[in-house]
Formats: C-alpha cells, structure tokens, sequence
C-alpha cells in the first residue's frame, strides 16, 4: 500500500498535468473564456484532490480486505476510474452551473465532456505511474 506522503504526490502531479492539458482544451471545446474555465479547472482540481486522497485510500483499503492485495487487473482499473469520475461528478456539477451560469443540463454536458476526458486520463496516468513506482508490498 501507498504511504500518505506518496499518495499526496501522486494527487499532486495527477492534478497539474491534467489542469495543463484540460484547461486550454476545455476553453476551445466550450467557447468559453480560458480565465473562467481555469477557474472552473482549480476548484475542480482542488475537489477532486480531495477527492482522490479520500477515494484512493478507501478503494485500496477495500481491495485489501476483499482480496489481500492492492493489485489492479485492467478490469479493475476500468472500474476505479468509472467509480472515482461518478462520485466527482456528483460533487462538481452545482459548482459548474453556478459558476459559469449554466443550466443543470448544460453543465451536466460539459461535466460529461471533461469526465470523458478524465476516465481515459486517469486511466493512463494511473497505470503509467503504477509502472514507474510501483505500489510497495505490505511487510
């Protein structure tokens, strides 16, 4: 399992790379100003860092318990990442409309947009830093 330290980091380093790619796509794909979609990119950062400390540990604790090891097959993967964007979904989509005056619906369109791109995202960068620093074994 991950110590507290390097979960931070990988928190860290997931949300910086991604503000640097979702950002400036986010403001083409929307049409929307890149200040409000930076805006919209920080808060969302800082939640969803939250967000994945706390569903992270949470995920893992499960896994160990139900099967000894924090191991993910790619299935498995599929699924974390499915869960992980479902429950931050949930927690951006009022922030969303409020901030940028949408409408329920519309935010939930473009909260989808960025989903969608999140999944594949967290996906790679999941399984890329599970390559280079792989999860240590408990003693």
């Amino acid at each position: 399992m991950r110590s507290p330290l390097d979960r931070l980091r990988h928190a860290v380093t997931f949300e910086l790379l991604a503000l640097g790619l979702a950002v400036p796509l986010g403001a083409v794909l929307f049409q929307l100003p890149v200040h409000d979609i930076g805006v919209v990119g920080v808060v969302s950062a800082t939640l969803a860092t939250l967000w994945n400390l706390i569903y992270n540990l949470l995920f893992d604790l499960v896994l160990r318990w139900r099967r000894g090891t924090t191991a993910k097959s790619i299935g498995l993967r599929m699924i974390h990442a499915v869960l992980f964007e479902a429950g931050l979904l949930v927690l951006l989509l009022p922030f969303m409309a409020w901030y940028l005056g949408l409408t329920l619906v519309e935010a939930l369109v473009m909260d989808l947009g960025f989903a969608a791109f999140y999944l594949v995202y967290a996906f790679i960068f999941n399984w890329l830093y599970d390559l280079i620093d792989p999860p240590r074994r408990p003693a």
